[in-house]
């Protein structure tokens, strides 16, 4: 990994790792602010399986606990595209439930919100493209092209030796039919 990936990946992670923390051993000044979208995410929970937990501390804290383990995964480089689609996934709801800047009436609130908002939405926009990094390495749709550029001049170097062979063939049959005996 470059020193510039390592760098930025910890500088991206952080603000997961710190506040994902934080959320997990405070969840509870978070309640009020996350429970019209945990209420909301409650029937979708339950029908995919009832066994999950709906109440709002308890959501509170697997989005912090995924927060703080796939921020570490993507600041030590392990698994780090993965890593940065789940942190995007988690950046969705804290987003909608933590700075609804179109809900505000104060004009200092709304805007205060609508930077947070963007912020998040860089956050987004920085994820996704540590989850689209390879690492300087071919990508798998390049790859994948390589492979079948490689197989038809494959294919067609088999068919031109093919030909050529079938020719010396019939030439060398030609040739025997003329000679006596």
């Amino acid at each position: 990994m470059t020193p510039v990936r390592f760098i930025a990946r910890a500088m991206l992670s952080g603000i997961f790792v710190a506040s994902g923390a934080r959320n997990f051993t405070h969840p509870e000044r978070l309640v009020p602010v996350a429970k019209p979208i945990t209420d909301r995410m409650t029937p979708l929970l339950q029908r995919a399986d009832p066994r999950i937990p709906t109440d709002t501390t308890t959501l509170i804290r697997a989005n912090a606990a995924v927060q703080v383990g796939a921020g570490l995964m993507l600041a030590t480089g392990r698994f780090t595209r993965p890593a940065a689609l789940v942190l995007a996934g988690t950046l969705v709801p804290v987003t909608l439930a933590g700075h609804p800047f179109w809900r505000q009436e104060d004009p200092a609130q709304r805007h205060n919100h609508q930077i947070h908002f963007l912020k998040n939405v860089g956050l987004f926009g920085g994820l996704l493209l540590a989850a689209a990094d390879t690492q300087g390495k071919p990508g798998l749709r390049w790859r994948a092209g390589h492979r079948i550029d490689h197989s038809r001049r494959s294919v067609s170097r088999a068919v031109r030796t093919a030909r050529r062979e079938a020719r010396i063939a019939a030439l060398s049959a030609a040739t025997a039919r003329r000679l006596p005996g």
